[in-house]
């Protein structure tokens, strides 16, 4: 069996994916003047070659929409993807080619697979529907059950209910390599395991990363795996992205009170330093509502007047670490203005 080979046709310095701009809105109405859920609004981004890009927030804050529009399994409004300096769905780069190079993997490992299709054919298929002959196909989908640790002889032919949800994973991993993908996007891709399997497959994960020179974009709401496999961190609130830097920087220097209240609400076993406070106070804004300017302020204990009335854009604030946020800008309205503490006691 031939060894993956990932051709790389851009240059060095060139992000493989480029995100401008992306906005993605839900009309909960047929007709026009019904509410929208601003799900994903303007995000921008970019994925280097070669690295592991974490994006974490809330539920609901968008990482999942966000992941099926890079895939895109969804349509956005508008904005544009460009996947190693050609715009995606263009004449240059059409989707099926896109989706050769690019794939996805899900949370629920069960639901991804079809319960009527032996794990050979469903690693086997994709490939099928790229030309690929059934016997080639049937003989690739054996070794990359072997190289995701999965015996052929003992899996090849099972259905996915026979499996547990740690090979049923591994499975969906094989599946997803199956087209010599560039990027894989992981969707809470070990969320839904226990802590010994999800240790195997985020080893496996790992190597093969080190192996085939895959990019990944990893979602999750496990801070620790996140710090641990990431070499980047994209930080998501209600639709928008709020910071994005190295991942030890934002870790041990992050300039968003939203990600610091990320960070404090990371479980710790030491039991001097337990959370005794939610960082946090209230719920998160409407999607459908979302507050003016800094979306953050409604729950921010730094928030200022100004930040009701400017919407922060992301800005420099270290080397390769951006965020969105005023106070984090020298010479912002933010380091002029008065606490909104100040305000609702004069009122």
């Amino acid at each position: 069996m031939q060894p993956f080979i990932n051709v790389d046709i851009g240059g060095p310095a060139q992000p493989l994916l480029r995100v401008n701009n992306l906005l993605k809105h839900f009309h909960l109405g047929v007709r026009k003047g019904h509410d929208v859920v601003q799900a994903v609004d303007n995000v921008s981004f970019e994925v280097h070659k070669g690295e592991t890009l974490g994006v974490v927030g809330e539920s609901g804050c968008g990482k999942s929409t966000t992941a099926r529009l890079l895939m895109q399994l969804l349509t956005q409004d508008s904005g544009e993807l460009v996947f190693d300096g050609e715009a995606v769905g263009s004449s240059r780069l059409p989707l099926k080619a896109y989706r050769r190079q690019v794939q996805m993997v899900f949370q629920d490992s069960y639901a991804s697979l079809n319960p009527r299709m032996t794990m050979e054919e469903s690693i086997a298929f994709g490939q099928q529907v790229h030309g690929i002959n059934r016997k080639a196909a049937n003989e690739y989908a054996r070794y990359l059950l072997a190289h995701v640790g999965l015996e052929p002889a003992r899996f090849a032919h099972r259905y996915p209910h026979a499996l547990s949800g740690g090979q049923r994973q591994r499975v969906n991993i094989a599946r997803a390599l199956a087209m010599k993908p560039r990027l894989l996007i992981l969707d809470e891709a070990v969320s839904a395991l226990d802590k010994s399997v999800e240790a195997q497959v985020l080893q496996l994960l790992q190597e093969l990363k080190r192996t085939l020179d895959l990019t990944y974009v990893f979602i999750s709401h496990d801070l620790h795996v996140v710090r641990w496999l990431s070499d980047r961190i994209l930080v998501m609130y209600l639709g928008e992205v709020v910071e994005i830097g190295p991942s030890e920087a934002l870790f041990t220097a992050s300039a968003h009170p939203y990600t610091r209240a990320l960070l404090s609400s990371m479980p710790s076993m030491d039991p001097h330093n337990r959370t005794e406070v939610s960082p946090l106070s209230g719920d998160p804004p409407s999607p459908i509502s979302p507050p003016a300017g800094c979306r953050f302020h409604t729950r921010c204990p730094h928030a200022k007047t100004v930040c009701s009335q400017v919407k922060p854009q992301l800005a420099l604030v270290g080397e390769a670490h951006q965020s969105a946020c005023l106070m984090s800008q020298p010479g912002s309205p933010w380091h002029r203005d008065i606490p909104l503490q100040e305000v609702s006691d004069v009122a």
